[in-house]
């Protein structure tokens, strides 16, 4: 990776939150997971390290009318879940941390021509992709063609949950992206749920802290 005027070429490198939303993460939240609220310092580092080194942030959120298949009123907490960041609810907004400032939104249900010209511009850096689904790349169908068009050399995921929707990106994102890594300070998990680090390692994911990651993106 080069290196200019002390610190790293960020030019290709991208940050992937991962559905940091207040059903989440708040206490009172209809899904919340225990101690994701201890998180938001370093969320809102990272959401501040990315404005200030002009990085694009790829922000996934879960996004759910009633029949979705992922929504049960009888959940198994594994494969279903009870009812959570519904279409228009307070609930699917993101926390004041993450919340993207001007940023562009891209639904599961609906349709997009996407041209480069579209992603070059620099008014534009962050950009939401609405999920149905745990995994980003199944749950919302252009999220293949947002990644193509960004074409990142690095990208730096956080958010919730380790073992659901932050497994889903990771490994999906590994078989499109030279280098991706998780901030394992700036991650939490569900209960009862393996968790998926030992599959992270054998794919080449790295793990590293918020701090390390501070320490990558200046020279040394």
């Amino acid at each position: 990776m080069n290196l200019i005027r002390g610190k790293m070429d960020l030019t290709n490198w991208l940050f992937w939150n991962v559905d940091t939303q207040i059903d989440f993460v708040y206490p009172r939240g209809k899904l919340y997971v225990q101690g994701a609220e201890e998180l938001r310092p370093q969320w809102k580092e990272l959401t501040e390290l990315a404005k200030e080194n002009s990085i694009r942030v790829v922000n996934t959120a879960d996004y759910h009318y009633p029949n979705s298949a992922e929504l049960d009123s009888s959940p198994d907490f594994v494969n279903t879940f009870p009812e959570h960041c519904m279409a228009g609810t307070r609930g699917a907004d993101y926390i004041r941390e993450t919340d993207p400032e001007d940023s562009i939104i891209f639904d599961w249900d609906k349709e997009y021509l996407i041209t480069p010209e579209f992603f070059s511009s620099a008014e534009h850096r962050n950009f939401i992709i609405r999920k149905d689904a745990f995994d980003v790349f199944d749950g919302n169908p252009m999220t293949d063609t947002i990644l193509k068009q960004l074409n990142p050399d690095t990208v730096i995921v956080y958010g919730v949950t380790t073992n659901v929707c932050v497994d889903a990106a990771v490994k999906g994102l590994v078989k499109k992206v030279n280098r991706v890594y998780v901030i394992k300070d700036a991650i939490k998990e569900l209960p009862n749920i393996p968790l998926p680090f030992d599959a992270w390692k054998k794919k080449g994911v790295k793990m590293i802290t918020l701090a390390k990651l501070k320490n990558l993106m200046v020279k040394n």
